[in-house]
């Protein structure tokens, strides 16, 4: 058997978290098994479905770097055949037609409401004759579900889940209007697509007991079903805007990797053994349902912030530059010149071992991406008292003989001077740190001189 998965979120807005990590299941489980993943954009919904939403879901699954094979499917565009099976359960006798009146459902659910039961239609029309319908209703079209026995899952996630016949009703498959259900349209759709595996959030379950029903009113095959815990903020409810942001787009403008957050997601409720650091081909090669556990992931952002910052130290210095690029060019308020872009490029590997996002990197790149003087931020300036702007300007006048503008050579030439006037050299290396990047921190100060350069560095300490 072909491994078939699919991810199918609906357009109603970003590419959530959620479904960034249920897309990144199906991809890993599809990809270990050399089988199939597929995308279909469940657009049923008209009103709420925006090609907005659309763009930004797959600009963010192309972001991640969870292809997809074959076309993409667009559920609107089957409706017809979503409705044509529902008229084929009809001629079956696995479906009807029921008048029920809005009136005598809304009577449905209040009486529900009052006995403190869910709410459920009570089948008044499942062996009625139409002749009987009252004039003007125009029928939506009903599963005739078993009303006895059980309806048994076996997830590969959570178990054996049973459920009794009697708890389900005989739920719509098509409205009045012709136009098809969420929970119909679903379960032709896999079909037709051949899925294998439907792997999505545990609040599916309740929902994949009903759609067993259509399968086996059509006589399809069933797919296996895996559902995966949800994910919980710090505080273990249910991740919400209160926690922070929702949508994957967001992380990627917060500056954190593909590569992090693939490997992060795939850590929120799957494990292999004490692996925190997984590559995606790792990934790929180890992963399996049988290790997602049952219970729901909490989201750190601390620990994310910190992988990011692990895989950002694992990247190549040009391939961080061009990441960062556009953010320098911004702050710059126009293009980078091919000197600066140089420089920064040369101070890359010093700079990126203290940053931890994309936009961190930036800003601490900052200094080496303009010529002249700096602005120092709060912490800097509080260095650089009176004292201190005497001290650099001797320093100035020492580095401006300085035939060696290497690492080695400055730091000969800034040690001599702290030894001659007696200083530590901590108390000459941070007002130097302040003139120079701006900042209370920054890399190594003989590295920051040596890829500063002579000018810039010299120019800087004239304050």
């Amino acid at each position: 058997m072909t491994v078939v998965a699919r991810f199918a979120p609906s357009p109603t807005g970003f590419l959530h978290i959620g479904g960034a990590r249920t897309a990144l299941f199906n991809w890993l489980f599809a990809r270990h098994h050399g089988g199939k993943y597929r995308l279909r954009i469940e657009d049923t919904d008209r009103a709420r479905s925006t090609k907005e939403a659309i763009d930004a879901i797959i600009d963010g699954l192309a972001w991640l770097g969870l292809d997809w094979d074959d076309a993409t499917v667009f559920q609107f565009a089957q409706a017809q055949r979503h409705a044509a099976v529902a008229r084929e359960m009809l001629a079956k006798g696995q479906a009807y037609y029921c008048y029920c009146t809005p009136e005598e459902l809304q009577e449905m659910r209040d009486r529900a409401k009052a006995e403190k039961r869910p709410p459920r239609y009570d089948g008044r029309w499942r062996d009625r004759d139409p002749k009987e319908a009252p004039p003007g209703i125009k029928p939506v079209i009903r599963l005739r579900a078993p009303q006895d026995g059980e309806t048994v899952v076996e997830d590969l996630v959570q178990g054996k889940v049973t459920v009794a016949n009697a708890q389900l009703d005989d739920m719509v498959l098509l409205r009045g209007d012709g136009s098809p259900t969420y929970m119909l349209a679903v379960v032709v759709d896999d079909h037709d697509m051949g899925i294998t595996h439907v792997i999505r959030g545990d609040d599916h379950l309740n929902n994949t007991f009903r759609q067993i029903q259509v399968y086996r009113a059509m006589g399809w095959a069933e797919p296996h079903f895996a559902h995966i815990p949800l994910i919980h903020g710090p505080d273990g409810a249910k991740l919400s805007k209160r926690h922070g942001a929702l949508g994957v787009d967001a992380y990627r403008d917060m500056g954190f990797l593909p590569a992090a957050l693939r490997n992060y997601l795939l850590r929120l409720g799957w494990s292999h053994g004490d692996e925190e650091i997984i590559s995606t081909e790792q990934a790929i090669k180890w992963f399996d349902l049988a290790n997602v556990g049952r219970s729901a992931a909490r989201f750190d952002m601390d620990k994310l912030t910190n992988l990011n910052a692990h895989y950002m130290r694992e990247t190549p210095d040009a391939e961080l530059f061009e990441l960062v690029r556009s953010r320098l060019e911004k702050a710059n308020d126009g293009p980078l010149p091919d000197d600066l872009a140089a420089r920064v490029l040369r101070g890359m590997n010093g700079v990126k071992q203290r940053s931890r996002t994309l936009n961190e990197l930036a800003d601490n790149l900052r200094f080496y991406a303009r010529h002249g003087a700096i602005e120092p931020d709060a912490k800097a300036a509080a260095v650089l008292t009176a004292d201190n702007k005497a001290l650099l300007r001797e320093i100035h006048a020492v580095l401006s003989g300085v035939a060696d503008w290497s690492e080695a050579g400055l730091e000969a030439a800034v040690k001599a001077f702290a030894e001659s006037r007696g200083v530590k050299l901590g108390n000459v290396a941070q007002p130097l740190r302040a003139a120079l990047t701006g900042s209370s921190v920054s890399p190594g100060i003989f590295e920051v001189l040596a890829v500063l350069g002579r000018d810039d560095s010299l120019a800087r300490l004239i304050v």
